[in-house]
C-alpha cells in the first residue's frame, strides 16, 4: 500500500513538473525538449533536478495562474450578478412591509441602506 502510495504521489510530481514545463514562457522550445527527454529517461532524477533547480519558478508561475483564475472569477460575478438598483430595492421592501413581513423600522433601515449603496 505504500508503494502504492508513493507511485501516486510521484505521479502527481511528474505531472506537475510537465504541466510547469509547458506553462513556462522564460523557457526556449529546445529547453523544454531537454527537460522532456531527461524526465522519459530518468524519470526519478529528472523530476527531482526540475524540482530542485526551478522551484521559485515553479511557484511564481503556480501563483500567477491563481490570481489569473481568481480575478476571471471575480469579473464573471461582476456580470452576471444583478445590479443593486436602489429604487428596487426599496419597492421590495415596500411589498415586505405592506404584507407584514417587515417592521417599519425594518424598512427604514432597509431603504437607508439602498439609498448609502451598501
Amino acid at each position: 500500500m505504500v508503494i502504492f502510495f508513493a507511485f501516486v504521489i510521484w505521479l502527481w510530481l511528474l505531472f506537475t513538473v510537465v504541466v510547469d514545463l509547458f506553462r513556462r514562457e522564460d523557457a526556449s522550445g529546445w529547453a523544454k525538449a531537454g527537460w522532456l527527454i531527461l524526465l522519459i529517461v530518468l524519470p526519478y532524477l529528472g523530476v527531482f533536478v526540475y524540482i530542485v533547480t526551478q522551484h521559485t519558478g515553479m511557484r511564481e508561475r503556480s501563483l500567477a495562474a491563481q490570481k489569473a483564475a481568481e480575478s476571471q472569477f471575480a469579473e464573471y460575478v461582476k456580470s452576471v450578478a444583478p445590479a443593486a438598483d436602489p429604487a428596487a430595492q426599496i419597492a421590495k421592501g415596500k411589498e415586505l412591509l405592506d404584507s407584514g413581513a417587515i417592521t417599519q423600522a425594518e424598512f427604514d433601515e432597509l431603504k437607508r441602506k439602498a439609498l448609502a449603496g451598501s
